[in-house]
């Protein structure tokens, strides 16, 4: 009995984890492609994930979840959060089973949050982000999510 117990609650808790909004951080090299691009282009494909991990959690993704935008190898430095516009879909730069979302820019952080500053805070030094370094494509939770806003000087989630 209470083996079908804990199954219903892990089954409930599932399907209640599933219903909340996701949040998830990208990377990309501001030479390559710099937030102000993704700005002034107003949607981009978010392509070039060449690591099955990122890969997934890019399938993953649902439509108008939040993704903060991080300035890798020059600058370290999250500096916007975008949305996705379009859920993955296969990646049309390879003939191989890669994936790409659609992302389109939300807001500008007021003051970027830096590589720095998130090494030493309690609670975002243990991110994703800090944790699988090597992946382009990493998960945040609400709380980490709520905090690089308020860091960021954003009073209210866009």
């Amino acid at each position: 009995m209470a083996a079908k117990k804990t199954a219903a609650v892990s089954a409930a808790f599932a399907n209640s984890a599933s219903a909340q909004p996701a949040y998830h951080l990208v990377k990309s090299e501001p030479v390559k492609y710099p937030w102000s691009q993704l700005v002034a282009d107003g949607k981009t494909l978010w392509d070039g994930v060449r690591n099955f991990e990122a890969r997934n959690k890019l399938r993953a993704m649902k439509l108008e979840e939040r993704v903060l935008f991080y300035h890798s190898n020059e600058g370290k430095e999250i500096v916007g959060i975008a949305k996705v516009v379009r859920e993955a879909y296969a990646d049309p730069t390879s003939d191989e089973d890669w994936s790409v979302v659609d992302l389109a820019p939300v807001a500008p952080l007021k003051i970027p949050v830096t590589l720095a500053t998130i090494r030493a805070h309690e609670l975002l030094g243990t991110m994703e982000m800090m944790r699988r370094n090597r992946l382009s494509v990493t998960t945040v939770t609400l709380a980490e999510y709520t905090e690089i806003l308020r860091l960021g000087g954003l009073t209210t989630a866009p």
